[in-house]
């Protein structure tokens, strides 16, 4: 009996602290999706602001929905083979006690579910700044059900759930660089080169319609990305989710410096839309690494990352891909670096004992980090690409070329974004209903 009474002794407790402190990291999360929402609104065309911000809200409707039904249950239940999670007491979430801890931990499952609530709800979101100006609202919805199930609750299996197969080999993904930044963007990707460019691609400049917009959503991200990331611990006991703060806020900075400088070498002006996406840019790299990497290797993770995703995101003109407010370039991009540098610059003093080459470790942890990625980043770019197909042929993915002309907000949600027609006489009435000339509505290249 003595095991048992020292077992006992040892069990976790619930926390209050942990669970408020977990409660205010669901709540950061959650704001992070209207955040995207407005930081892609802001980066489209007047005619499709509205559909941009649908795009991102539905998810919250959605995935929820889902993710009490089962989502929960595929992603963190017991393990079946290494890819898919199955526990029936959590269909519905019905059988779930109010002070039942998750395992190993001082919260609740209720707080646990909720704040990984919040990570599927954000990461179909993130697909949809590829397809704007061009896919039917309900296809849309349908696709992130449909991506939900089949490609994100495996993948958060594979990378957080005990017995996943990236879990068990030691892949260090400490909030999502392949779970939810390489699988939304490999999602992306596979998505455009299934459903095409919008029309006008690169022939008419596509410029952001609200730059404050952007810088708007951009803060509300980095706001965010603090519980994102810091509450990855699940807890505030040992310091890891403080240095996991810290590095978030380092790599941040540092990426926005980098995207900068290389934006005035190249094009010879720093602009807020390269400040706002080295900002993100270096959000995504921090996410798997911070809680590995020392302050300093916190710089070297954003500088790369700023530096590199600002040359990535011109890549589609090169290779022709049409990924509308550069999904690929930041997000899959972002992911992969900050995945693989963990493999160079893991001090071994962090979320574990794992050291980089840079620290003695050598490149086992790299080779491991590989696998992830690569594995990850496979899978979803296959199944996104084979999902947007069979919607592409049964329902349609797109709208009619007039629609998308003439604008998907009034296409799709019969709205506009901004109403001119109280601000004076008959000049501003017919400006507002008048098509927007290509100068005025176009992004161009970050």
């Amino acid at each position: 009996m003595a095991p048992a009474i020292t077992l006992a002794a040892d069990a976790p407790t619930l926390s209050a602290a942990n669970t408020g402190f977990m409660l205010i990291c669901s709540a950061l999360v959650m704001l992070m999706t209207p955040g995207l929402a407005f930081f892609y609104g802001g980066m489209v065309r007047v005619k499709s602001t509205l559909n941009m911000l649908m795009m991102s809200f539905i998810s919250l409707g959605i995935v929820t929905v889902l993710w009490v039904l089962y989502g929960f249950s595929m992603a963190f239940g017991t393990d079946s083979g290494s890819v898919i999670g199955w526990n029936s007491d959590w269909v519905g979430l019905s059988d779930i006690g109010l002070t039942e801890l998750w395992d190993g931990y001082t919260i609740p499952v209720f707080v646990f579910l909720v704040f990984q609530l919040m990570f599927a709800v954000l990461t179909p979101a993130l697909i949809s700044g590829a397809l704007a100006d061009r896919v039917k609202f309900t296809a849309w919805a349908l696709f992130i059900a449909l991506w939900a199930t089949v490609v994100y609750f495996p993948v958060a299996h594979w990378v957080w759930g005990a017995g996943g197969w990236a879990f068990e080999l030691g892949v260090i993904d400490f909030a999502g660089g392949t779970a939810v930044h390489i699988n939304a963007g490999a999602a992306a990707l596979g998505v455009i080169l299934v459903i095409g460019k919008r029309v006008g691609f690169k022939k008419d400049p596509m410029r952001p319609h609200s730059l404050p917009l952007v810088m708007l959503g951009a803060g509300l991200l980095w706001f965010g990305w603090f519980g994102f990331n810091a509450g990855s611990w699940l807890g505030n006991d040992d310091g890891v989710g403080a240095l996991m703060f810290v590095n978030t806020q380092v790599a941040t900075g540092a990426a926005v410096l980098g995207w900068l400088a290389y934006e005035k070498i190249r094009h010879g002006a720093f602009t807020t839309l390269g400040a706002a996406s080295g900002a993100v840019a270096g959000l995504v790299a921090i996410t798997p690494a911070g809680g590995a990497v020392s302050p300093l290797g916190a710089i070297a993770v954003g500088v790369i990352a700023g530096v590199l995703c600002a040359v990535a995101v011109g890549l589609k003109y090169k290779f022709g891909y049409d990924d509308s407010l550069d999904v690929v370039g930041v997000h899959l991009v972002g992911g992969i670096l900050g995945s693989l540098l963990i493999g160079f610059f893991a001090t071994g003093k962090g979320q574990s004992d794992v050291a980089g080459l840079f620290y003695g470790g050598g490149l086992d942890q790299f080779w491991k980090q590989c696998a992830g990625v690569f594995g990850v980043l496979a899978y979803s770019l296959v199944v996104s690409a084979v999902l947007a197909f069979l919607l592409d042929k049964t329902i349609g993915m797109r709208v009619s070329e007039d629609d998308e002309v003439a604008g998907i907000d009034q296409a799709e949600h019969a709205e506009t974004a901004y109403d001119f027609s109280g601000a004076g006489g008959g000049a501003a009435r017919t400006a507002a209903t008048a098509p927007v000339a290509p100068a005025e509505s176009k992004k161009v290249d970050a």
